[in-house]
């Protein structure tokens, strides 16, 4: 058998790729793997994602999201100009729609001050100065949100892990790990290859990968697939930056909103809905092992109990176009049904406990010879760079 990795990571989205290239900083002489069961790299989470750089507004004072986050916001951009990647710094607004929003739209000026966001507040006046066609009460205005195209980020992450020396990959689908002395043998699809320390940041199967090691993640992924629908070409001089609504701040998604591509091209979504396969971007996609491991999972239940309505909501708002523009003309009352046409689907790795809360942070296994990213969805793209060096920072080898 080859000689063992010191490091194997385990998922080539963004956050695995960025790890690897942190450890390879921080360790330049050791010998590094990564592995991605897909033919292409930043293919599920990373390849669907919005493209927005957030800013850490939304998130808890003091948490990892919102650290993270905050110097992930500079660090993609700082990387993207080192590189000579496209973005944007476009600014986005969050708009109550009405009066009863303003206390959460207070809510979260007061959190994104405590996180050190730029963000001031604008009349309705002011917001129609940035977004003409917004209809509004009151809005935030965040400058810093800006946009990329994240699969761009991680091509220019392979490429820079290619000239280190790492060695990437494809086609390897990781079906069992064994101890074996001081290592740990990972057979994949592809090649059995030994290990030192893995990594474990395979987004919508950590948990089970973590299982592979014989380890009880605290929380189980369930899948929520978001549909997304487009504004058609003569219809995006109705959005300019990105418009976003109040979210209602116990639910984990941000609602129905407007996010301007790095493309030129007008998103508006998602609503989230169960997810039927971990990695099923259509309606139609079923798995029965993953269905099955949701609908028995006692988490699931009391999330259901707790959010039925919410959830019967956004299923409506699925399966009707015209339900979905309606939530949209709370922000634009201009856009319409047949302005929309259908777009690409993402699927949100959701981490829910057994008590049926779902994980608002990060969560991150530390063990003595593997960690694991265990929940990283939105925004794991923006802070990647970071999540990267907060992984590495947590490593402890000889």
């Amino acid at each position: 058998m080859d000689t063992p990795y010191d490091f194997v990571v385990i998922g080539g989205g963004i956050v695995g790729l960025s790890t690897a290239l942190s450890l390879t900083e921080r360790w330049p002489n050791k010998s590094i793997a990564v592995l991605e069961k897909e033919s292409k790299w930043a293919f599920h989470q990373t390849g669907n994602n919005s493209g927005v750089i957030h800013s850490g507004i939304y998130y808890e004072p003091g948490s990892l999201k919102a650290r993270l986050c905050k110097a992930g916001c500079e660090s993609i951009i700082q990387f993207c100009e080192e590189h000579k990647l496209p973005y944007e710094r476009c600014g986005k607004l969050i708009v109550a729609t009405s009066d009863d929003e303003i206390p959460a739209l207070e809510a979260i000026y007061q959190k994104g001050l405590k996180n050190g966001t730029d963000v001031v507040q604008v009349t309705a006046a002011e917001a129609k100065e940035i977004e003409p066609h917004v209809k509004c009460v009151q809005a935030l205005h965040v400058k810093t949100t800006g946009i990329v195209g994240y699969r761009a980020v991680c091509e220019k992450f392979v490429e820079l892990l290619q000239a280190k020396g790492v060695d990437l990959f494809l086609n390897a689908r990781v079906n069992n790990i064994t101890e074996a002395g001081e290592t740990q043998v990972i057979e994949t699809s592809q090649k059995t290859l030994r290990g030192r320390f893995i990594v474990n940041c395979a987004g919508l199967f950590c948990d089970r990968i973590a299982k592979k090691l014989g380890l009880n993640p605290p929380a189980k992924i369930v899948p929520f697939r978001g549909e997304y629908y487009e504004l058609k070409p003569e219809k995006r001089y109705l959005v300019k930056t990105l418009i976003y609504p109040v979210p209602n701040p116990e639910f984990p998604f941000l609602g129905v909103h407007f996010t301007k591509m790095i493309d030129g091209s007008i998103h508006a979504g998602p609503n989230a809905v169960l997810g039927f396969k971990r990695e099923g971007y259509k309606k139609t996609d079923i798995d029965l092992i993953d269905l099955g491991e949701t609908l028995t999972y006692p988490g699931f239940w009391k999330l259901v109990f707790k959010y039925g309505d919410e959830g019967l909501k956004e299923m409506w708002r699925s399966l009707s176009k015209a339900r979905f523009a309606k939530s949209l003309q709370k922000l634009i009352p201009e856009v319409t049904a047949d302005d929309l046409v259908p777009t690409h689907a993402g699927v949100r790795a959701q981490a829910l406990r057994p008590d049926g809360s779902l994980v608002k942070d990060f969560i991150i296994l530390e063990e003595a010879r593997s960690l694991h990213v265990i929940n990283a969805p939105s925004p794991a793209a923006t802070s990647s760079i970071e999540i990267g060096k907060e992984i590495v920072s947590r490593i402890k080898v000889a």
